[in-house]
């Protein structure tokens, strides 16, 4: 263990020296603020990303960098190239050694969800770190643009920003007279959660004309009991599944069949993937909610 973490070591003092040099020579013009407010600078696009959540990896091949990630994290599988990067952990623990190893010129974070410590490390030995975590639909856009400035690929990453932002500004449209319906969305069944509308999943409600019944929680994805549920009486009820075919995650509410949703089946299920990270998916995740929420307005 002590001659690992000794050749570990010899590794990252190396890299640092070497990643140093060029960040202080010459003009910087590859500049962004990431979502922490920091400021990072590079003399050159990025050549080799290593991205540490799911999120950042989608988000990464969104900004029409994909071609330059050498490094995942468990769960990064979206889009399907990032099935075969190699993988350095998983979101909440980072193989530092399998990381430096490959070299990154840049690193995607994500603000609430790697370890602080070793992120301080990271830094430390001077990597080129960019947090990253959009809270709302413009967020997404931002973040991608930002990162292609980053990576040089600002044409197809300012491309696709923009398509996100008129495809989310077309649904808003759409929807702003829809009749308003009552909605609860059920995140984990046991501890029984939801979302509040802080959260980018009570955003998209909101743009279907949907009413979170757990709108004014004051945690994001707060705990909750049957109890509140069944006094909110919603009259739609949904949740993620692995391809949005129904499960058995709804089931124990079917035995309260005087609960609005149960009564009037709306019980609905949607793709889990899309709708739980911030990136361009949100966009066909939207659409698959407001055309649910027709269904339960027709019934």
């Amino acid at each position: 263990m002590g001659s690992r973490w000794l050749s570990c070591k010899i590794v990252l003092g190396s890299l640092a020296l070497a990643l140093a040099q060029p960040l202080f020579a010459g003009q910087t013009q590859h500049c962004a603020i990431d979502d922490g407010g920091h400021k990072l600078c590079l003399s050159s696009p990025a050549q080799r990303i290593a991205t540490l959540s799911p999120g950042a990896t989608e988000l990464t091949f969104a900004a029409g960098a994909g071609a330059k990630v050498v490094a995942g994290v468990n769960h990064s599988d979206y889009p399907p190239e990032a099935l075969t990067l190699p993988l350095v952990g998983n979101h909440t623990k980072i193989d530092l050694e399998a990381l430096l190893a490959l070299k990154p010129d840049l690193v995607v974070t994500w603000v609430t969800g790697n370890p602080p410590a070793q992120m301080d490390m990271l830094q430390a030995l001077g990597l080129p770190l960019f947090a990253i975590e959009p809270r709302t639909f413009e967020g997404v856009s931002d973040v991608i643009e930002r990162l292609s400035i980053l990576t040089g690929t600002q044409q197809a990453g300012f491309a696709e920003a923009e398509r996100f932002r008129m495809g989310i500004a077309a649904i808003a449209e759409q929807y702003r007279d829809a009749e308003p319906i009552s909605v609860f969305y059920q995140v984990w069944e046991t501890p029984l959660m939801t979302v509040n509308n802080q959260h980018l999943i009570g955003k998209v409600l909101q743009l279907c004309g949907g009413v979170n019944v757990f709108a004014d929680m004051p945690r994001l994805v707060p705990r909750i009991s049957t109890e509140v549920v069944l006094e909110a009486d919603p009259h739609v009820i949904l949740t993620g599944s692995v391809d949005g075919s129904a499960d058995n995650q709804l089931d124990h509410w079917k035995k309260y069949s005087k609960m609005s949703a149960v009564a009037n089946n709306n019980l609905f299920f949607v793709p889990a993937s899309p709708i739980s990270r911030p990136t361009p998916r949100l966009l066909e995740a939207s659409r698959d909610i407001c055309q649910k929420l027709d269904i339960a307005r027709a019934r």
